[in-house]
């Protein structure tokens, strides 16, 4: 790779080498991170798919994506590659995750408290924008609008799934 290029661009350049692969598994691609862990760099691809994602398709993904991300080559280190399923209680990322989600149980970790020093709320999702604002109904009188640069994380909570 060009030891020019920005690392914060890599999880972009292999979300869109990925996408093309994952489509004809009739796979959604979830999410590309690319972070270092201790002394290791991994590249984690998240995939979905209605049905359930199996460990078959995270073998045949990763097989097909191999060859493409070494002639490509647009990670800048070494690393490891994951391929997976988001999981039930999976973050939100991009705009489409939240209005996916509009009417789910989400957890909103925020990077500063509220003036009542909470920082972890739990709330039905009302709305979201695209530009990565979105509100939550807390309780029956509470709605609060968030930025998505207010957020440490945002999650779906799993007890959606199951009801």
């Amino acid at each position: 790779m060009d030891k020019g290029k920005k690392r914060g661009n890599t999880a972009e350049t292999v979300y869109n080498l990925v996408k093309p692969l994952a489509d004809q598994f009739n796979l959604e691609i979830w999410d590309v991170v690319y972070l270092k862990e201790g002394a290791d760099w991994y590249l984690r691809v998240f995939i979905d798919k209605e049905t359930g994602v199996s460990i078959n398709d995270c073998v045949d993904l990763t097989q097909e994506l191999n060859p493409v991300l070494d002639k490509a080559d647009p990670v800048p280190n070494e690393y490891i590659l994951e391929v997976s399923s988001p999981g039930i209680n999976r973050k939100l990322t991009r705009p489409e995750h939240y209005r996916k989600y509009i009417g789910q149980i989400l957890r909103v970790k925020l990077v500063r408290p509220l003036e009542d020093g909470r920082r972890l709320l739990d709330g039905v999702l009302l709305n979201a924008e695209s530009n990565g604002s979105f509100a939550i109904q807390i309780d029956e009188e509470t709605s609060v609008d968030f930025e998505k640069k207010e957020c440490a994380s945002v999650i779906l909570l799993e007890e959606d799934f199951n009801e």
